[in-house]
């Protein structure tokens, strides 16, 4: 009977491969210990250089999109006084939707965390349409955009004379 119980083992291989020949088919799936330690590093590692930046994707974005609008603004503007043609921007405050026409057409982008723009002509403007020239000489007046994401603020602000494009953040 011991003879028996002795043939009726599985046999294990000293060099990890498993014959698999008059013996179940799934005797040699698993992982070793040694995979299984490898495997978690390699997640452990992923997640430690991951997570981090979890917490700055909010922030992230509000800087992605005041980039945007600061682009937006200079490539209008510059785009006006190189050309000698005049150029739109509209603000849609109710929709948080930039409108501009340039010279490579219509274009529209939504900003989520656009909450009002300025001028000196017609104060803080954060309901509503706001429509901005850029003619010839470039914008007439200093024009501000300000977003908000959470406790972050932030300030695009363009210089009328100088046609310089300046992002302030301002913490709460």
């Amino acid at each position: 009977m011991a003879g028996k119980a002795g043939k009726g083992r599985m046999q294990t291989s000293r060099t990890g491969i498993c014959n698999r020949k008059n013996y179940f088919p799934c005797a040699c799936k698993g992982v070793t210990l040694l995979e299984l330690i490898i495997a978690l590093f390699l997640v452990s590692l992923v997640t430690a250089v991951v997570l981090p930046s979890f917490g700055l994707i909010g922030e992230n974005r509000l800087k992605s999109e005041a980039r945007e609008i600061a682009s937006i603004l200079r490539y209008l503007n510059d785009s006006a006084m190189s050309r000698k043609e005049t150029f739109l921007a509209k603000f849609d405050l109710d929709e948080n939707t930039v409108y501009w026409n340039g010279p490579d057409g219509e274009k529209k982008r939504k900003f989520d965390d656009m909450t009002g723009v300025m001028t000196p002509s017609r104060g803080t403007v954060s309901r509503g349409e706001l429509i901005l020239f850029f003619d010839p000489f470039g914008v007439r007046e200093d024009l501000s955009v300000d977003m908000r994401r959470g406790e972050t603020n932030m300030t695009i602000t363009l210089h009328h004379l100088s046609g310089r494009v300046k992002i302030v953040q301002a913490e709460k």
